[in-house]
């Protein structure tokens, strides 16, 4: 881009000013006197009076259908790491686990902040599921599932179950046991044959393919802000 652009996008100065402090021979470009319209990049080294500019790097919001297959992790040595999948631009990490049996909705970002208000158990935030089983869905089972489930030393939160289809069902939790879905189903004598999250608090699946994301929205975002901002008063 050009030298008064990255300026500008770091909030440094306008584009004007940028150009008047090249002028002046305030600007350096790795080391070298700069010239207006120089061409830069992000490895290059821009200083003003000596102090280097490092522009404020845009905070990315992305809802992302993962495949079954697919592990929510950044580490390298995982092969199938959701991050080099998605291979997108900006170096953006998952919001939570979605297991890799597991696929649906899955948030990534590049901000700290959301990512730790959305993860606070205590927030009660939902998140909901569509549930295929190897049995009929009774409403025995639907009860005992609702009103909480014995399972890793704890018996889970009570929470919204509705049945969709003969084996299949939907299901709003607000906490993350590690696959709670999975075992709370196994406590109850069921298998879960497949399992996809439609949504997360306000962000929903629809819309999206297997592999595919999408950026959210202002009005999405302002939505979660909103949210965590008011469970943490």
């Amino acid at each position: 881009m050009r030298l008064n652009k990255y300026l500008s996008d770091a909030g440094f100065c306008s584009r004007r000013k940028a150009d008047r402090l090249t002028e002046e021979g305030r600007v350096t470009v790795n080391g070298s006197r700069a010239v207006v319209g120089a061409q830069v990049d992000e490895t290059d080294v821009v200083c003003v009076d000596g102090k280097r500019i490092v522009p404020e790097q845009k905070k990315v919001y992305l809802a992302f259908y993962k495949p079954r297959g697919i592990v929510c992790t950044a580490e390298k040595r995982e092969k199938n790491n959701v991050v080099d999948y998605l291979d997108y631009p900006v170096r953006v990490y998952p919001v939570g686990r979605l297991d890799k049996d597991s696929e649906g909705l899955l948030l990534l970002t590049n901000d700290g902040e959301i990512v730790n208000g959305i993860l606070r158990a205590r927030n009660f935030h939902e998140k909901e599921y569509l549930v295929w089983v190897d049995r009929p869905v009774t409403e025995e089972f639907l009860r005992h599932m609702a009103a909480g489930v014995p399972i890793l030393d704890t018996v889970t939160r009570p929470c919204k179950v509705r049945k969709r289809k003969e084996k299949c069902f939907s299901v709003v939790l607000t906490q993350g046991l590690n696959r709670q879905i999975r075992r709370m189903c196994e406590a109850l004598g069921y298998r879960v044959e497949r399992l996809k999250r439609i949504r997360i608090m306000n962000i929903r699946l629809e819309g999206l393919e297997p592999g595919q994301y999408r950026e959210l929205t202002d009005g999405e975002l302002e939505k979660i802000r909103e949210k965590i901002q008011g469970k943490q008063q």
